[in-house]
């Protein structure tokens, strides 16, 4: 008998989940799924993001840096558009590694995308609590320092954490208990207030886009690439670049895995395709149009930002919005500041929207107690326990950490993700060559392992700290497995009892 940690999940058995009363209601079309993509893309990774990148990684070579992480998503996005066209059901990369790579794998996988989801969110609660503080603060309000920020930080200068001065970030916990609210409603109405959202911050977008290229100092392009076009390390060496006084490797390479976060939300599309109405056809647009669209928007305001503005003297917090009160725009700092509020609502919305959607997944498997993770509202038609205990977590991570290690700590575990959804597509081409798969990977094996390597290539460039964070994640992951989802597992115990679905 083949070991049950290995035993993949029939395409079969995850069809016939749609038909079950636990079933989530299709309301999406494609232009609600892109906007979806497009409000979980554009956010923290260019408002806030951008900051610490080019200040710290990469100079004006932030440009390269996009462009380098947009690859990555690239190759990756189009093995998900062939897997969410194949198994339009909630759960992501985890659905995906479970019907290839076996039951363990897709515990590793969905443990991963809590990760994924729930710092990310808290990662995006941080960065819009900066935004609203200075919004206030142009208002001529002062928000408390003491519930303005994380408790520690880490300084690169002096490679180590230190204190703040700050208790909590109180407005981090007050857009996280609001976002929750909106969710616990309903798809449909969390989709239309996103799509509203999503169009005032891409007009801001623009804005930024166009009024900042009048202010466009070519000088300040100048290193193109102080800290180098390298920046890569293996396990904490720096192998290829600078390094910084903490030791974590510095250049184009090491920019690109930091502002990798500014992509996370396209995968996130892939997580409703049992909500979509067209999930064959609709997913897929939704994924590529918005990665593509997002890519060319990160480009420019990269070149216009460190253009405006001294990549050493960008700020780390908001440094779109202080970048025209640095070239006397104060007018234009209220409206950018506006506006990335509101875009940055929209990515935590998609975000703290996607995570109940994997749990819902693991917990229709008996991988997680789906009395509480598997409970779907019957008005809402929303996973409405997790959702509450999603927006329990992202307010206190969003409160007590750090932007630079919510930022990394997301990063690497999306990356994972990918890997594995890559590699994924080029087994269940061989495994099952017959199943129908309305969108297809051009070009496979070489698009999946292009995703891989360049997958890789930027999880070697973070710090090893972050590492090792995520191999402490994944171990408690495993703890709760071998102690709890082994045994409640619904396909062991079809297995247990001989019934056999093909």
């Amino acid at each position: 008998m083949a070991n049950p940690l290995f035993a993949t999940k029939p395409l079969s058995l995850l069809l016939e989940e749609l038909k079950g009363e636990n079933r989530l209601r299709r309301v999406l079309g494609p232009m609600q799924l892109t906007s979806l993509g497009v409000g979980a893309i554009i956010g923290t990774g260019i408002f806030v993001l951008t900051g610490v990148a080019a200040h710290d990684k990469t100079g004006p070579a932030l440009m390269l840096s996009f462009v380098v992480a947009g690859l990555a998503c690239f190759f990756a996005a189009l093995c998900y558009a062939e897997f969410a066209s194949m198994v339009p059901v909630a759960g992501s990369a985890y659905t995906y590694a479970y019907a290839t790579l076996g039951e363990m794998m897709a515990w590793i996988i969905g443990w991963d995308l809590i990760l994924e989801y729930a710092v990310a969110s808290a990662t995006v609660a941080h960065g819009w609590s900066h935004y609203f503080q200075d919004f206030i603060g142009i208002l001529g309000v002062q928000w408390p320092k003491i519930l303005g920020g994380a408790p520690f930080d880490y300084d690169p200068d002096i490679g180590r954490f230190v204190l703040t001065g700050n208790l909590l970030d109180l407005p981090a916990v007050l857009i996280a208990i609001a976002v929750t609210w909106v969710l616990v409603i309903g798809i449909r109405e969390s989709a239309s207030f996103n799509t509203a959202m999503v169009a005032l911050k891409v007009a801001v977008v623009l804005f930024v886009i166009v009024v900042g290229a009048f202010y466009v100092n070519p000088d300040n392009w100048t290193p193109f690439a102080p800290y180098g076009l390298t920046g890569v390390s293996f396990f904490g060496k720096t192998i290829l670049g600078q390094e910084g006084a903490g030791g974590e490797p510095l250049g184009m390479f090491a920019g690109a895995a930091i502002i990798f976060f500014a992509y996370i939300g396209f995968d996130s599309i892939s997580t409703h395709s049992e909500e979509a109405r067209n999930p064959q056809r609709d997913v897929p647009i939704g994924i590529l149009v918005s990665l593509v669209v997002c890519t060319f928007l990160y480009i420019a305001v990269a070149a216009v930002l460190t253009g405006m503005v001294r990549y050493d003297q960008i700020a780390i917090d908001a440094p779109v919005s202080k970048a025209f009160e640095q070239v006397g725009l104060p007018w234009a700092q209220f409206l950018v500041s506006l506006g990335a509020l509101t875009g940055i609502t929209s990515v935590l919305l998609v975000m703290m929207l996607s995570q109940p959607r994997v749990w819902l997944a693991m917990a229709r498997d008996g991988l997680v107690p789906p009395s509480f993770f598997g409970a779907v509202h019957e008005r809402y038609r929303t996973p409405w326990k997790s959702t509450i205990l999603t927006g329990v977590l992202v307010a206190i991570a969003g409160s007590l950490l750090p932007l630079r290690i919510l930022a990394d700590l997301t990063n690497i575990g999306t990356l994972f993700a990918f890997v594995v959804v890559c590699a994924a597509v080029m087994i269940m081409r061989r495994t099952h060559p017959e199943a129908e798969r309305p969108f297809r990977a051009p070009f496979s094996p070489v698009t999946p392992i292009l995703g891989i390597l360049i997958c890789l290539l930027l999880m070697f460039s973070l710090p090893a700290e972050n590492w090792w964070r995520l191999f402490v994640w994944l171990a408690i992951g495993m703890v709760i497995y071998l102690a709890y989802g082994r045994h409640h597992s619904v396909l062991a115990k079809m297995r247990a009892e001989g019934i056999e679905r093909d």
